[in-house]
């Protein structure tokens, strides 16, 4: 079996560096391909003329794109050249067509609340001064021509914040535009917005969302600004758009020769100390599984009190609250987990200051606490209506003979399903970067951003997910054996009952 999982390892690895002459030269020979682009960007429209029977793949995020790439799911991807440009120095082995597939503008999406007339105007006379003073042409060349993702860093201090604090959504993972620098965001944007915030006496807080994310959080409300919209004529008659702040040509990623001269080990040298001890990076990873494991116990804690207090309130036959509850069980089983997160972070809590951690925990404490609700159903249902009469008939209260006589029960029956959904809900909490939340699988997706590599974050992020289920589950699997009435001592069973003589 170890053997086995070294080989798969190794071939893992090898499948991400495979190296291979490109066939293609211009944008027709693409043309019924597969052709990758990220969400939401909507470069696909610049090329669909051209290659008409090409099949057009989505992926969340840039570095996605590169392993898909590498691995023959597509053979090509459209990217901003700002951005190829960052991905040639992680990989080499990349190469672009001569001809641009087109250009794109971005601009600022100003959020739909109450400050988005003053946002706007004060956002694009500070665009305009920008590109009169050469603001916008230093940043460029900082942060783009001459990027050194090691050494270039951005000034996120010095706020006054007379005017109160600004909610901007960026992507976090996407070099040079925003990213993750020895733990605090940094990049193009977040610069441009940091002089913006310190020009008009704002306090910029940043949240890290997924690209197709931002549009919607930023015209619920829930963010002031969103960063690096591509202008188009749908999204200027549905946002509110800022003027265009960058242009830039859009180019088609294809496989080019390997100009690293890395063998396999010295690439897999390179990749671990890129992903864990560059910046240190293996402690992002610890913060993103303290975020899950606090997000996991929480809910799992708040949804068994809830779900229990549910239960017994439609015990005894309540119509109405077992109609509510029915309906309840029917809304939230129904709807993906997802779905609920984006529901209650952008409209229910939409206007709240109510972190997405916390957001998340709400969520899925309503989860846990549906099918805490179905599992104590089960299991008292399992448990025969005579021995609640007997119980009452040798003079215990209706309390007591639940408590004590059909809970121990009725826990045996559905404590195993108890601990099954514990590892579900660990596993679907891995969502929660849709709503701006840093939790292990987000802290790995960021890293990828940064490194270009995926083996690593990856397969330790798999890992440590195994790890937090191991230990939650032998929890709840003590809490099992502790109730079972086969493992406990005799005197344990008998103790308070006197011995008859």
């Amino acid at each position: 079996m170890k053997k086995f999982c070294l080989l798969f390892a190794v071939f893992i690895m090898l499948s991400s560096f495979v190296f291979a002459e490109s066939e293609f030269t211009e944008i027709e020979d693409l043309n019924g391909h597969n052709i990758g682009v990220q969400t939401a960007v909507l470069y696909e429209e610049l090329i669909q003329d051209r290659v008409p029977d090409s099949t057009i793949q989505y992926y969340t995020m840039p570095n996605d794109m590169i392993l898909a790439l590498k691995s023959g799911k597509v053979d090509a991807y459209l990217i901003e050249e700002v951005s190829y440009g960052v991905q040639k120095k992680n990989h080499p082995d990349l190469a672009v067509l001569e001809e641009p597939a087109g250009y794109i503008n971005a601009t600022c999406i100003i959020g739909n609340n109450e400050r988005q007339g003053r946002l706007l105007a004060e956002l694009n006379a500070f665009i305009a001064e920008s590109h009169a003073n050469g603001l916008l042409a230093e940043l460029y060349d900082y942060w783009i021509a001459d990027f050194d993702p090691v050494n270039d860093t951005c000034d996120i201090t010095g706020f006054t914040g007379e005017n109160g604090t600004i909610a901007v959504a960026v992507e976090g993972g996407y070099e040079p535009f925003s990213f993750i620098s020895n733990g605090n965001i940094s990049g193009f944007d977040v610069d441009f917005i940091c002089r913006f915030a310190r020009a008009y006496g704002y306090t910029p807080e940043f949240y890290e969302v997924p690209f197709e994310a931002i549009a919607p959080g930023v015209e619920s409300g829930k963010y002031d600004i969103g960063m690096n919209i591509v202008v188009s004529e749908e999204r200027n008659e549905t946002g509110t758009l800022s003027d265009v702040y960058y242009s830039t040509p859009i180019r088609l990623v294809i496989l080019g020769e390997d100009e690293s001269g890395l063998t396999f080990f010295q690439q897999l040298a390179q990749s671990f100390e890129k992903t864990f001890l560059r910046e240190s990076r293996w402690i992002l990873f610890v913060q993103g599984a303290g975020v899950t494991v606090l997000i996991t116990i929480t809910s799992i804690l708040a949804g068994t009190i809830l779900g229990f207090i549910i239960f017994m309130l439609c015990r005894k036959g309540n119509k109405i609250m077992n109609k509510g509850t029915n309906v309840f069980l029917w809304l939230i089983h129904g709807m993906p987990t997802v779905l609920l997160l984006m529901i209650l972070y952008y409209i229910v809590f939409g206007s709240s200051s109510l972190s997405g951690t916390w957001v998340s925990v709400v969520g899925f404490s309503l989860m846990f606490a549906c099918s805490m609700i179905d599992m104590l159903r089960v299991g008292c249902n399992a448990i025969g209506r005579g021995q609640f009469e007997a119980s009452r008939a040798l003079g215990y209260s209706e309390h007591q003979s639940f408590f004590k006589i059909i809970l121990p029960q009725a826990a045996q029956h559905f404590l195993p399903i108890y601990r099954n959904d514990v590892v579900t809900l660990i596993k679907e909490t891995s969502v929660v970067g849709y709503i701006a939340v840093l939790d292990l699988t987000k802290i790995s997706d960021l890293v990828r951003s940064r490194t270009y590599e995926a083996f690593f974050p990856l397969i330790v992020t798999a890992i440590m997910y195994f790890v937090i289920s191991a230990i939650l589950t032998r929890l709840v699997t003590l809490v099992e054996n502790a109730i079972d009435p086969k493992r406990r001592k005799k005197d344990k069973i008998l103790k308070g009952i006197k011995e008859i003589e």
